[in-house]
């Protein structure tokens, strides 16, 4: 195997097709921010901007200025985008709101944990980008305010009645997993270790369950599961992107046993997520293989395929797992074929279970500018390792 030009691939990708998609088609040059509802050739069907994929574009723009190239366009693009995000995105006391209207007034309040979580990280890396003390701050301020929230993230926009069936998710120690790395270079030690230990606890200890062999969405808060249909729910793609969190907080920690676990685990959620009659993977399962309740459950999503090969790609770079790599090869066959489009740039983002286009677009409310990029910087940089490792 010639990693080389396949790693060259991605970068050609990532580079020539996927970035300028965005950098011409997103960018909202009369109020700032970015349009994310995006059809097939990037005309824009609708002008809300939701802080989620704004923050994510924000930390995708400065994350290629920091780590690929110095490119003016990179870095205006990216501050533009945090400027609007640092002048509408939160209340004044850094409760992020989840959708603005185009010009910048709160249309959904902040009951989202995950509009902080890609702030924090947006702030992270336009911090470095721009060495500005005052997105430093916004970022360590958000990060705080997480940090508060994580015992009861929805907060008084919880729906639950207390008491009854009390369920603490998956999510959110996985994404800090990621952000806690990101914004290292913010945060104090201690801070630091502690908030990495507890979230390494509950991914590895609490949501995977060695008794099924799975990583659930969801347990009971006292950490047993829950026979219902969020304790029985599974989502295989959110699991596997999770254990290359994880594979990265092993090289960052030199925890080689923490690597192994998550390549170990990854490909057990791997070999239950695939569809074996169509191919590619479920994006909702139920763990005692009853009906989801989810009606969506069978569709193939774009960010599902993609953090699996970035996944799959790292554990064969780290352990050597010959598994891995057939199954970086399986899914990565699958999703340049289904998931590409083959006359514009940038990719589909839903598929139905036959690896049909379901919806046409290349941008809406939950996909923007992030993992498509990501994903093609990810597997470059991982397979050139791969080349240089395995030569």
């Amino acid at each position: 195997m010639n990693y080389a030009i396949l790693a060259e691939k991605y970068k050609k990708e990532l580079l020539e097709q996927v970035v300028p998609f965005w950098l011409e088609h997103s960018q909202d040059h009369q109020y700032g921010g970015y349009f994310t509802c995006l059809l097939r050739d990037g005309k824009v069907f609708d002008t809300d901007k939701f802080i989620w994929l704004q923050g994510r574009e924000v930390w995708l723009f400065s994350f290629l200025y920091n780590k690929v190239e110095k490119r003016p366009e990179w870095l205006e693009c990216a501050i533009q985008g945090g400027e609007f995000l640092k002048k509408y995105g939160h209340d004044g006391n850094f409760n992020w709101y989840f959708s603005l209207t185009q010009d910048g007034k709160p249309l959904v309040a902040s009951y989202n944990i995950f509009s902080y979580t890609f702030a924090a990280m947006a702030f992270g890396q336009l911090s470095l980008a721009t060495g500005n003390k005052e997105y430093e701050e916004i970022a360590r301020k958000t990060y705080a305010r997480i940090l508060e929230k994580m015992d009861n993230p929805k907060g008084q926009w919880n729906k639950l009645v207390p008491g009854s069936r009390d369920l603490k998710n998956f999510a959110l120690p996985m994404i800090m997993c990621n952000l806690s790395l990101e914004i290292e270079h913010l945060l104090d030690k201690e801070t630091m270790d502690k908030t990495i230990e507890l979230c390494i606890h509950e991914v590895m200890d609490v949501f995977y369950r060695p008794e099924l062999g799975l990583v659930v969405e969801n347990v009971l808060t006292n950490n047993q599961l829950s026979d219902s249909f969020e304790g029985r729910h599974l989502n295989p793609g959110h699991a596997i992107e999770a254990m290359w969190f994880i594979m990265d907080l092993g090289v960052r920690l030199n925890r080689p046993e923490l690597i192994q676990k998550a390549t170990d685990i990854s490909l057990k959620m791997i070999r239950k997520g695939w569809d074996e009659k169509y191919g590619g993977i479920f994006y909702f399962m139920d763990r005692l293989g009853y009906p989801p309740q989810q009606l969506e459950w069978d569709q193939k999503l774009w960010w599902v395929h993609i953090e699996s090969m970035i996944c799959m790609a790292k554990g064969f770079l780290l352990t050597g797992n010959e598994e891995c790599w057939q199954w970086f090869e399986r899914v990565q066959d699958y999703t340049w074929t289904h998931f590409k489009d083959p006359e514009y740039p940038e990719w589909f983002g839903y598929l139905n279970r036959q690896g049909e286009v379901l919806l046409p677009l290349k941008g809406g409310k939950w996909k923007g500018c992030f993992h498509v990029p990501r994903g093609m910087y990810q597997c470059w940089q991982t397979l050139q390792q791969c080349a240089d490792k395995y030569k």
